[in-house]
């Protein structure tokens, strides 16, 4: 069984079907905190997927929050934290759209500057490996801004399918928004 607190190099993969920098994946300590709320709000502001103003832009920052909420995982390059990823079982304080069995993943980001050198795909790569090596899991699940298109296609590429009946639905007075839902059987 795999330590999911273990670090692990990931190299890159002829399969990915994009050149991969190899990304040490390991668990976030609190001097990355800073570091993963910043890389996290400008993927998603700079990338076009939320306004500044945005009231989701509070929780993107707070990773010290997903730190005592969920297991965070951060890809380094050459020393540096260039993605970060929250993982949390159904019924954790960060799940959203798991059930029972399934593993879910939410705000994977890559900072601007590592994007297209195939670091979400390690991300992604850890955490069906993650669920695979646990007995109670039998997928992995996520749901997604809708605008997130590159996104989708990662994870579609990696065995993901969406669901459209699972899909998360915003309804708030200030904000209505639905977020595609994805699964993976491991």
């Amino acid at each position: 069984m795999m330590n999911p607190q273990h670090s692990s190099l990931v190299s890159s993969s002829a399969a990915s079907g994009s050149p991969m920098h190899p990304a040490l994946i390991r668990p976030a300590v609190p001097a990355d905190y800073e570091r993963i709320g910043e890389l996290t709000v400008t993927a998603y502001v700079d990338g076009g997927f939320l306004s500044p103003e945005d009231s989701y832009v509070v929780q993107l920052r707070d990773a010290a929050s997903r730190a005592q909420g969920a297991q965070l995982l951060v890809a380094e390059v050459d020393g540096e934290v260039a993605a970060s990823v929250a993982i949390t079982d159904y019924g954790g304080s960060y799940a959203e759209v798991s059930e029972p069995g399934e593993l879910e993943f939410r705000m994977l980001a890559v900072a601007p500057d590592y994007q297209g050198r195939g670091i979400a795909r390690q991300m992604v790569r850890r955490i069906i490996a993650l669920a695979q090596a646990r007995e109670d899991i039998h997928a992995v699940t996520l749901c997604s801004l809708t605008s997130m298109t590159a996104a989708h296609a990662l994870y579609r590429s990696e065995g993901f399918v969406e669901v459209p009946e699972r899909d998360f639905i915003l309804d708030l007075p200030e904000k209505k928004a639905r977020f595609p839902f994805f699964i993976r059987k491991v």
